[in-house]
């Protein structure tokens, strides 16, 4: 099968979060799985091409793609995915992606897009290559589908080619003014009030790839279903409705060699399920690096996150109080929102002795904190897939999670299933979005820390010993794309 991969990040030429994680791994094993695969990126400004041995595409030369109705020159350059044969093509255009950053507030961030995705159909021609399946993610190259469907229609390569949309997040839609149909040499009868484009009378990116391609996928099987209510689908529940017999969930995989405690190069010590000293020594380790005096039988609380409404630290703040007076000790790492980095600075500098709070990005202190917290904090709101919840699981670290997403596939409740007759618990989860509900949640799980410590330790191994790799991700992928052929090519 021949699979072209369009994203606006990958991992770890392009960066910005969970997007990039999945389109710099997903590629890898559906090559194991014997695809063919290339992967499409704008070529940022920020990425190093000596480091990731980039070179000009001489096969493909200059191409000019109109936006907006001027012809913009356009080069490819060309790598391989670090550790695979993958190709990786970086659409060139200075004007548009030379910014000093991946997404902008630009008036013409439409423009960057809507040429980023002509630009990867019209590399496919030049190269004279048909994929079965061009996988698009997010946004930003959600005009793909319609473009394939109406402005390249009378191109016969593409008269096999499926399309695929994955939604990582469907609060980012690309919403733009009208203009911008014209913009996109769109056929401007498809925008009207309610119609394939329109959204609140703006162009919606987002919503002309839900109507266009032949699947969606979202990130995690529990966001598939929440993101078709009004709840969470963003507006866009109801167009979701109408392809939901279309729609599936598949859970993100995670890197196993780099969130794997037995070869961590960040860890002071190695450590498994059948050998677990070597977490509390590095607990020890992680202590002995911050303001709190380390004590074996006191348990850290674990925090790396992005410090944004989403992610529920408006529900932290409204228990701060009462979480600092429960017996643990808590690290966190990450950075955001003003009043929650205030908030950890605040609770940092009076409560010194058991808070200590690093406001910024440590990779490697992110690594530390995932070996040598006992429990790991996560009460987001909504979360399409997380990926700190599956580490601390493969670290023995508890998560504590709110009961949503991708968040609600991986952490099993011990108290649910035990009350059900199943030791498979691996974590502890709340359902309501309440300071109460996670304060009663982190109580659960200190009561298990300090009063029965054959139990944690059985939640700790059920953890480590789950499988979030991305081999049976990509299986699931592989199937999703079947689908996607035989909905366009029919069953013959």
């Amino acid at each position: 099968m021949k699979v072209a991969i369009a994203s606006s990040e990958v991992a770890p030429f392009a960066k910005t979060g969970g997007l990039a994680d999945v389109v710099g791994a997903l590629p890898k094993f559906l090559k194991e799985l014997g695809c063919d695969v290339k992967v499409f990126v704008p070529r940022y400004n920020s990425i190093d091409d000596t480091r990731y041995d980039l070179h000009y595409e001489h096969t493909i030369g200059e191409m000019l793609i109109r936006v907006a109705g001027i012809p913009r020159p356009v080069h490819v350059l060309r790598t391989d995915l670090p550790g695979s044969s993958v190709q990786v093509y970086f659409v060139d255009c200075p004007q548009y992606f030379h910014r000093g950053r991946l997404y902008t507030a630009d008036p013409d961030e439409d423009e960057r897009f809507i040429l980023f995705s002509k630009a990867v159909i019209e590399t496919l021609q030049r190269l004279q290559w048909a994929p079965d399946v061009l996988h698009c993610n997010d946004w930003q190259t959600a005009l793909i589908p319609i473009f394939l469907k109406d402005n390249y229609n009378w191109d016969k390569l593409f008269h096999r080619t499926a399309t695929v949309l994955s939604i990582h997040n469907i609060a980012y839609q690309g919403s733009f003014p009208p203009s911008t149909v014209a913009k996109a040499e769109l056929r401007p009868e498809l925008f009207y009030s309610g119609g394939p484009l329109e959204m609140h009378g703006f162009v919606n990116f987002l919503k002309a790839g839900i109507l266009h391609a032949e699947m969606i996928s979202t990130v995690s099987e529990t966001y598939s279903y929440e993101i078709l209510s009004p709840l969470l689908g963003e507006g866009l529940d109801g167009v979701l409705r109408l392809r939901q017999h279309d729609l599936q969930g598949i859970l993100n995989g995670i890197d196993t060699e780099e969130w794997n405690p037995a070869t961590d190069h960040h860890l002071p010590i190695h450590y498994s399920s059948k050998t677990m000293k070597g977490k509390m020594q590095n607990k020890k380790f992680l202590l002995d690096n911050t303001t709190i005096q380390f004590k074996e039988d006191i348990p850290v609380i674990g925090i790396v996150s992005r410090f944004a409404g989403q992610k529920g630290f408006d529900l932290f703040a409204d228990v701060a109080i009462e979480l600092m007076q429960m017996n643990a000790q808590w690290v966190i790492l990450g950075s955001g929102e003003e009043r929650f980095e205030g908030l950890f600075r605040s609770l940092g500098s009076a409560m010194a002795h058991k808070v200590w709070a690093y406001i910024g990005f440590n990779n490697e202190l992110a690594h530390l904190i995932e070996a040598g917290a006992d429990m790991f904090l996560m009460p987001s709101h909504y979360e399409p897939c997380g990926l700190n919840q599956m580490y601390s699981l493969r670290y023995g670290t508890v998560p504590i999670v709110r009961k949503t997403g991708g968040l609600a596939d991986t952490v099993l409740d011990w108290h649910e299933y035990s009350y059900r007759g199943l030791d498979i618990g691996n974590g502890f989860s709340f359902n309501d979005a309440t300071g109460y509900a996670l304060q009663a949640s982190v109580g659960r799980a200190l009561d298990v820390f300090f009063n029965d410590k054959a139990t944690w330790k059985k939640i700790q191994r059920n953890g480590m010993n789950s499988d979030f790799s991305w081999k049976s991700s990509a299986a699931k992928y592989l199937l999703l794309y079947e689908r996607a052929i035989m909905k366009r090519r029919g069953p013959g």
